[in-house]
């Protein structure tokens, strides 16, 4: 007869450690089962671009590669023709750019892409941290295809790749981030933060940003006003943070600050849980004009002073409007104090 617990609490405590371990192990066990499957994926097509002369031209010698495989291994799912082909153009995309040697030891998959080295790939793009090459093995196959399917260029796949593994993205949600172009919107605000915050934060708050902000999932009706824009924005906050990106906490709408005698609303506060600092969105429905600026320096000179505490980083402040010219937003960042990006944003046109 089994032991009769006396004290609950520390049985159902003990309980909840024990499924976190398992959860623990099993995830490892899945990440390790994923890696182990990408890395026969990536000789198989190693194999078959080595024979490349075998099979060009001749769909007869897949077909029998398919057949032959599945008799032998009757258990192993991925061998079909189609997947087959996608193998080679796996290994063919990636070692086509990076040499094999840099890419991988497939024992010892350890090599990075250093900052450096993505810069030169695409200079108007960075990166923050380096892309380990170990990523190419860690994301599912489905997330692969998808990739090599609708991306041309390696610094772009790799782009898509670490965003994956960070945001812990599904296949769809990649798919839709890749449809909605984040690679070539991410980082490209204008904004000061190079002179208004140290070098590091500066260099990781510009990469936040994007330029422009696809709201598609909200309808704009033509007298629609901006009290009408937040509105939706809240209402679909879950879209709305993933438009964002990862890191932004939701705070408040209208949010009510007091400055001397007078009372002010900002348009919506998020705290960034990476960049520990106070973010300030003041969302504008006409294009950009350089009172705007000074309106957003105002504010984040009273979030410092009234919401900022020592452990928190200077607050930013991102405008989102319909529109602008960026020669009257560089003139009209120059001699901000604050650091402030400016971003446009689209939406769906009733």
């Amino acid at each position: 007869m089994a032991k009769q617990v006396s004290a609950p609490t520390q049985y159902h405590q003990l309980l909840v450690q024990l499924k976190q371990h398992i959860r623990s192990v099993q995830a490892k066990a899945a990440l390790a089962v994923n890696t182990s499957l990408i890395q026969l994926y990536w000789n198989t097509g190693k194999m078959i671009a080595e024979n490349q002369a075998l099979f060009e031209g001749r769909n007869s010698y897949v077909a029998q590669l398919e057949e032959d495989l599945r008799e032998e291994f009757p258990d192993i799912k991925g061998f079909s023709r189609s997947n087959l082909f996608y193998m080679r153009k796996f290994y063919q995309f990636y070692a086509g750019a990076i040499s094999v040697q840099q890419l991988v030891g497939l024992s010892e998959i350890t090599t990075e892409i250093s900052v450096q080295q993505l810069a030169a790939l695409n200079p108007e793009n960075p990166v923050q941290q380096p892309v380990g090459l170990s990523a190419l093995f860690s994301i599912p196959w489905g997330h692969h295809v998808v990739i090599i399917n609708k991306i041309k260029q390696v610094d772009e796949a790799l782009f898509y790749i670490s965003q994956t593994i960070e945001h812990n993205w599904s296949r769809a949600i990649l798919t839709l981030q890749i449809e909605q172009n984040l690679f070539a919107r991410k980082g490209k605000a204008i904004t000061n933060f190079k002179n208004t915050l140290p070098e590091q934060q500066a260099l990781m708050a510009s990469q936040i940003l994007k330029d422009p902000y696809n709201f598609g999932f909200l309808t704009m009706e033509p007298k629609m006003q901006e009290l009408d824009i937040e509105r939706q924005l809240t209402e679909h906050i879950t879209k709305f943070l993933l438009e964002l990106g990862k890191g932004f906490a939701f705070i408040g709408r209208q949010y009510p600050l007091e400055v001397g005698d007078k009372d002010y609303r900002l348009d919506l506060l998020f705290y960034h849980i990476r960049l520990r600092c106070f973010i300030i969105i003041d969302l504008k429905g006409t294009g950009f004009t350089p009172e705007f600026a000074g309106k957003m320096n105002f504010y984040l000179s009273a979030v410092d002073d009234l919401l900022k505490t020592e452990a928190d980083q200077p607050s930013i402040g991102i405008i989102l409007c319909k529109n602008k010219n960026k020669v009257e937003v560089e003139y009209a960042l120059r001699g901000m104090s604050k650091p402030i990006g400016v971003s446009e944003f689209t939406v769906t046109q009733a």
